[in-house]
């Protein structure tokens, strides 16, 4: 099962909201092939390393799909005629949030990488978009995007192919996580907590997410 991979973006920290905060949010398509280490795509930063980047969020890949509903719910926002929108290091289409699951591996070019959390959006998002709603909307409709630790170095550039190589947690998809632990389902379903909590493929500020919920 493959995608194409339709752009690879990166970007630099520079000052983003009001009080003068840092953030790399505003990404840009890269072409020709870049270098996928532990901590993401070459030439790609992290403003607030406290929340973002490290190795379990390297890469934030977001639905290309999801495009056209934003487009409808912003008044076609100049942000979405491209890729880049809402961060993303990877765009593609055919894979959303309620097939991709935790633990899925996927060749990205290259390089060999393992989905290990969804994204929990921020204020950053409704900052970029001038609208402040749009981090809540995220959480509303599951339409979050998520993020990859990476397995095994490699490369990856804009052309290549998204390819799933494993697939060993089916019945944990990335929507349905995502809505346990940031979408406020989790307080009625305490079995699930305890399975997030000790799965060692989901990153580590989840599962400790996961016990907080429990307690």
């Amino acid at each position: 099962m493959g995608y194409a991979i339709d752009a690879v973006l990166t970007g630099k920290a520079r000052v983003f909201g009001d009080k003068g905060e840092p953030s790399a949010i505003a990404k840009t398509p890269v072409i020709g092939p870049l270098r996928v280490g532990p901590l993401g795509i070459a030439g790609d930063e992290q403003a607030d390393l406290t929340v973002h980047g490290g190795t379990d969020k390297a890469i934030h890949h977001y639905p290309r799909d999801h495009y056209a509903w934003w487009a409808d719910a912003l008044d076609d926002h100049e942000l979405l005629g491209a890729p880049g929108a809402f961060g993303e290091n990877i765009s593609t289409a055919g894979l959303v949030e309620q097939e991709a699951c935790i633990g899925d591996r996927y060749r990205l070019g290259s390089a060999l990488v393992e989905i290990s959390q969804g994204r929990q959006p921020c204020w950053k998002l409704g900052h970029r978009f001038g609208v402040a709603s749009v981090p809540a909307t995220v959480v509303r409709t599951q339409r979050s995007g998520w993020y990859y630790r990476v397995v095994e170095e490699g490369v990856v550039m804009a052309g290549d192919r998204l390819e799933l190589v494993g697939r060993p947690l089916p019945d944990w998809s990335v929507a349905r996580v995502f809505g346990l632990l940031i979408g406020g389902a989790g307080k009625r379903e305490p079995a699930a907590l305890r399975e997030l909590a000790e799965m060692d493929v989901l990153a580590e500020t989840w599962r400790v997410r996961a016990g907080k919920l429990l307690a």
